[in-house]
């Protein structure tokens, strides 16, 4: 189990941005992360993954535990070593190789892989990444970058799996199919999943949990079928009324009620 009990984190000493989060991954579960951009969701992958050394930031407060173990004072190398993979916003391609040159990089740190069969599985799920195989990856589509960074990040073969905001600037259909494949690899490899997620429709859809962040707080949490329900979620998260009805860009705008979580 991953555990954040009250974390704390500042860039450079100074810029305070987590405030006391707490949240919990089970073993074997998908988890969401909601907000807006900077709510501080990103903030919390890179302080699990190690990856705020990178970016002068640090766990000023609070612990991060993984199976009984403080794992905050970790540098990345040796968090990914236990099985914590983060795939990156952005969609963090080595634009210079090909598409199996970016996969085999993704399981070097798996002692005694089956190189092999680590790639027939992740064509198994990305079976589109099975013929571009060969193509330089900084010339793919979006989608295709993202089903790789996912991909490279299944050579590896994780416990956990932090996925940033996988659906960002892609069409409808190419998110379901993601989405789809998380699901999958879930229940198929049993890796429990932290996913940061703006579109709100499709994390909750497909999680069993989440957590609501704003400013540097999370201020919301629950099972997700219930958070779907929650009114502020959907007026808020989903942009419906109380009705049920789709709101205009001009309601939303103009609305003025505070969330009842402020």
């Amino acid at each position: 189990m991953l555990k954040l009990n009250n974390v704390e984190v500042k860039y450079v000493g100074v810029i305070l941005v987590l405030r006391g989060v707490s949240l919990e991954v089970r073993d074997g579960a998908i988890v969401a992360l909601l907000g807006s951009n900077g709510a501080g969701k990103t903030t919390t992958l890179k302080a699990i993954s190690g990856l705020l050394h990178t970016e002068l930031g640090e766990v000023t407060a609070g612990s991060i535990e993984y199976d009984g173990s403080r794992i905050d004072g970790m540098d990345p190398e040796q968090i990914a070593k236990r099985g914590i993979i983060q795939v990156m916003e952005g969609r963090q391609v080595l634009g210079h190789l090909n598409v199996e040159e970016n996969l085999l990089l993704g399981g070097y740190i798996v002692k005694n892989s089956d190189i092999k069969k680590d790639l027939d599985m992740v064509y198994d799920y990305f079976p589109k990444l099975k013929s571009l195989r060969h193509s330089t990856s900084g010339y793919l589509s979006g989608g295709e970058q993202q089903m790789l960074v996912m991909g490279r990040a299944m050579m590896a073969h994780p416990k956990i799996m932090l996925l940033d905001e996988p659906s960002l600037g892609l069409a409808p259909l190419i998110v379901d199919e993601i989405f789809d494949i998380v699901t999958r690899f879930n229940a198929e490899e049993k890796t429990s999943v932290l996913i940061v997620e703006q579109n709100a429709r499709a994390a909750l859809s497909i999680t069993e949990y989440s957590y609501v962040m704003e400013n540097g707080r999370v201020v919301l949490d629950g099972p997700s079928s219930k958070l779907a329900d929650n009114e502020d979620i959907k007026e808020f998260y989903l942009g419906l009324s109380k009705l049920g009805e789709k709101k205009s860009y001009r309601q939303v705008k103009h609305y003025k009620r505070r969330k009842r979580w402020l």
